[in-house]
Order: C-alpha cells, then structure tokens, then sequence
C-alpha cells in the first residue's frame, strides 16, 4: 500500500480520540483526588496513572480497578458468539490488578443492555465463570441494566480487587539501567483496539465475520473473538518465587507505551520482538494507517511483560515455560530521562503517546 493511501491518525478518524479522553482525564482526576484520605484508613497509596490503585484498609492493601471489553462486544454480536468475551472482562481486571503486585481475590460486573435476552446473558456469564476459574476468583455479584434509549447491543465493565502487602506495592520504583524485559506472547488483539480493527475489516475491506484471510485460516471473527489470556498463575508463582521483579506492565492499549507506566526515570529498548501474529499485518493493511500507529494501539503479540534483574531472567522463563506461556527476553532498561520506548528492529521511537521513525 502507497502512503498516499496511509490514513494520518487512523484511531481517531475510527471515532477514537485520545487525546481528548486524556483531556478530559486530567480534569477528572484534579476533582476526584480532592476526595483521598490523606493518611488512615482508606489512605490511597498511588497516585492514578498506574494499572491499579491500592487503599490501605487496616495495614491490608486492598487494590481496586475497573476495565470493560470495549467494542469487542460488537463483534461478539455480529457472530452471535457471547461466550468468550466474559473472559476478557476478568482478564482486563485481573492482569491489571497483577501490575502492583497484588493478588487478584473477587470482582463485579455491569452489563449495560438495550434489552435483555436470557441467551445472550448466559453466555457472557459462561465467560465470566470461566475467566474466574483461570485467574481463580470469584464473581461476587454485578448489575444488569436494561437501557434501550442508550445502548444498542449490550457493554460489558468489571470492577476487580486484590490485596497487596503495604511494602511490596509493585510501581518499579527500583528499576536499573540493565534490568531485563521479558516478553509474554498474547493471543491476539485482546481488548484494545477493536475500533480501529472493525473499521479496518467491515468498513474499508468490506469483509464479513466469516470471512477466511489466507493469512488466518479459520473465520475472521473466530481470531477477533480470541479471549485475552490471563496471567495469574504465572506471574503470582514468578513473584513468589523471585525476589528482584521490579515491574510488571499489562500491555494493553497504547502498546509498549505502557512500559514507561513506572516510577522510576528510565527507558526501554525492545529489540528482540517476535513477529507479530498476522491479524496485525491485515489491520495494518486494510485500515490503511503507518506502522507506528500500531504499536501505539495494538499489543503486537506480547500480552505482558515481567521486568527484573538480568541475573534472573531465566528463572523467570523457566516458570513460564512450565505454565505454557510462549516467552522471551525482548529488551532492556536504559538511563533515560524522557522515559522512552526504543523499537530499533521497526526503526521507532516512543515517547508519552506516540511512536515516531528513528
């Protein structure tokens, strides 16, 4: 494809505005800060901007967050196919959760509905119980919603919580020039960016949920429907087991932009990524937009990385191996003041919310 066919800032002509939201974000957040208990019960221990936040209940940390599976319901509707996506609403919670090192325990959930239908909410509960089962939780109750002037189709948010002892609060404070970047590969494109994929597939191509690219080989909706994984098992065993994890990033929208979600002033060179899986070649392709925007969007086959002390890395592989997780050392930590992302093998650079070529 010619540049000249190459769509400037292809998430927001989707309809998706970032840095609005970020606008907005910023007012949000002078209002409700204003309402945190300085010290005591209840003091909340982070400021926002981290995966999670953490409140300190009697000497307990008690870690909170909320997530939803965004426009992937659409897609879950065109195929008819309700059962996956509950899967995803834990995993955006419980891999959140994971990133300050707590302990995923028990979440909620909404369901915003334009009318109800007892066969479609059984299936998204079919997900749910399922995604509890893998992250080994409990869904402790929810809201349904029945909003016909609101909603067309249905939405569906979960709100999670953990616990985290006070001193072990994970915000890679620690992080060091030379602390290694391990890579966990992803199972697709999760949750994030379905604006930009449907608009790419059902818009521009022209193609149905049951259309089969060479490149897949199965239905296209079956690869977008693909449930986000959950990183539970393997990484609770990984903090347990090893004492210099310094951060742990859930690589969600914004891609490896998220690496710089840490506290401590400090860069990242990733250059040992994997191939990305082909559906981000096809989105790149039939949404007509640059490769640095997909980086900034999409997850690019690493669902989550673990960062630690180089002397560790493998022991950290060898657990995920041993819980069948496809991983690998993509990087490194650098002195930075500018908190950058480097991407040598795809010639970007990132910094805040934007990739830019070398």
């Amino acid at each position: 494809m010619t540049r000249s066919n190459r769509v400037p800032d292809g998430y927001k002509a989707s309809g998706v505005d970032i840095a609005e939201a970020d606008a907005g974000l910023r007012n949000i957040i002078a209002r409700v800060t204003a309402t945190w208990p300085k010290t005591g019960f209840g003091a909340v221990q982070l400021p926002i901007g981290y995966f999670a936040n953490v409140v300190d209940i009697g000497g307990t940390g008690l870690a909170l967050c909320t997530d939803g599976v965004g426009s992937k319901a659409i897609v879950a509707q065109m195929t008819g196919k309700y059962d996956t996506v509950g899967i995803d609403c834990v995993a955006m919670n419980v891999n959140d959760l994971l990133c300050v090192g707590a302990k995923p325990v028990s979440m909620v959930d909404y369901i915003a509905i334009d009318r109800a239908d007892a066969a479609v909410l059984d299936g998204i509960a079919i997900g749910l119980a399922e995604g509890a089962r893998q992250a080994g939780v409990s869904i402790s109750g929810g809201e349904i919603s029945q909003l016909p002037d609101m909603v067309k189709g249905f939405d569906l948010v979960g709100t999670a919580i953990g616990t985290v002892a006070l001193d072990r609060i994970l915000v890679g404070r620690d992080i060091v020039p030379g602390d290694r970047v391990i890579g966990i590969a992803s199972n697709g494109i999760h949750s994030n960016g379905f604006t930009l994929a449907r608009r790419a597939f059902f818009e521009r191509a022209r193609v149905s949920v049951d259309h089969v690219f060479a490149e897949l080989g199965h239905p296209l909706g079956e690869e977008l429907l693909r449930p986000t994984y959950i990183y539970v098992p393997e990484i609770l065993e990984i903090l347990d087991k090893i004492a210099s994890v310094k951060a742990l990033i859930h690589i969600t929208g914004d891609g490896f932009l998220n690496l710089p979600r840490v506290a401590a002033e400090i860069g990242f060179i990733v250059d040992d990524l994997p191939a990305p899986p082909p559906i981000f070649d096809l989105i790149e392709e039939h949404a007509g937009v640059e490769r640095a925007e997909m980086y900034e969007v999409y997850n690019m086959g690493i669902g989550f990385c673990v960062i630690l002390a180089e002397h560790d890395a493998d022991s950290a592989l060898a657990i995920l191996k041993r819980q069948g997780r496809d991983a690998r050392v993509i990087g490194y930590a650098v002195a930075d003041r500018t908190k950058s992302v480097y991407l040598p093998q795809q010639r970007l650079i990132g910094t805040g919310k934007r990739f830019r070529p070398e």
